[in-house]
């Protein structure tokens, strides 16, 4: 038995989807990074500079899940039953370390101007109007990946959200820094602004290393109740027990016993069992495969789901 989504096409959809989403945001955050860095360099800000090597970092994240996407678009195959999926995990994960490359970046940059004062930034008009436009093109970014990256389920796609939001935050800052630089008499401020902005990127690092680990570590996906609620609705199932799901927040595989009438025939409990893997499938949009093991609904078996539902599990 088994019930599977695999194989209608919508997998393939989805990967298209995703890699045209990460196409788009890569050329957009390559000419924000070299933007920032032209005028950084030009004007000798270093929290300008700095935000434009973390956009750069942006393009390469892009990059890193485009290629974890290709991977992860692989068909199941003898070595992979379950697919390739994971992968999309482990470059969101590749993303999260990119991040913390970033803070580290814009931190020791910022401290070494504290520590060895140099030139202050030339702070001028082109400095705010680069910066301002910079920051609403991440926010569009941010917004339309992130929405994308749920409706379709993809950790990629948040991720590299995350990543991106986290670069509004920085860009934020550095225009502070640059207001305080440009109308007082506090060039410390360019650097200081910078070291506050590495900790905005290490947060959104653990977000994301955060949401890797649950897919990694096969965290539950749905709560047991929620699964034994629409395996009950079908016909002829009596009792529902051993509810496990794993897999990422988009492509979550469930397997479950379900407990039909002793009396019942081979073929009948067969038929039961596998109209309750459809309606936990369709119910469940993020849900890819379904297995459910068919049992009487003898005392053995009444003892056992009793069990869980007096251990907490429903």
């Amino acid at each position: 038995m088994g019930y599977s989504r695999r194989g209608q096409g919508d997998d393939v959809v989805r990967v298209r989807s995703i890699r045209r989403v990460l196409w788009v945001i890569l050329f957009m955050n390559l000419g924000v990074a070299a933007a920032k860095l032209a005028w950084g360099l030009f004007s000798r800000s270093v929290s300008m500079t700095a935000d434009g090597f973390h956009s750069m970092f942006d393009g390469t994240s892009n990059v890193i899940g485009l290629v974890g996407m290709r991977l992860a678009g692989r068909p199941a195959d003898r070595d992979h039953p379950y697919g390739h999926g994971k992968y999309e995990t482990y470059a969101s994960a590749v993303i999260g370390a990119m991040l913390l490359l970033a803070a580290w970046r814009v931190g020791s940059s910022a401290w070494e101007r504290l520590t060895h004062q140099g030139d202050p930034a030339r702070v001028t008009f082109t400095s705010f109007a680069i910066m301002f436009t910079t920051l609403v093109v991440n926010i569009g970014i941010t917004t339309y990946e992130r929405r994308v990256g749920r409706r379709l389920g993809s950790e990629i796609l948040v991720a590299d959200a995350n990543h991106t939001s986290s670069d509004v935050f920085v860009s934020c800052g550095v225009i502070v820094g640059l207001a305080i630089t440009r109308f007082t008499p506090y060039t410390w401020a360019d650097p200081v602004i910078a070291l506050f902005v590495a900790g905005a990127i290490v947060w959104a690092a653990w977000g994301v290393f955060k949401q890797a680990g649950e897919t990694l570590s096969d965290t539950a996906r749905i709560h047991v109740a929620e699964v034994c609620e629409v395996a009950n609705t079908v016909e002829g199932v009596l009792g529902c027990h051993s509810v496990r799901t794993r897999g990422s927040a988009g492509e979550v595989y469930v397997d479950l016993h379900v407990q039909v009438d002793p009396g019942s025939t081979v073929g009948a409990g067969h038929a039961v069992a596998e109209a309750v893997e459809k309606a936990v499938c369709d119910h469940f949009a993020q849900v890819v495969d379904v297995i459910a093991h068919l049992e009487p609904f003898d005392e053995y078996q009444r003892q056992k789901t009793a069990h869980e539902i007096d251990a907490g599990l429903f």
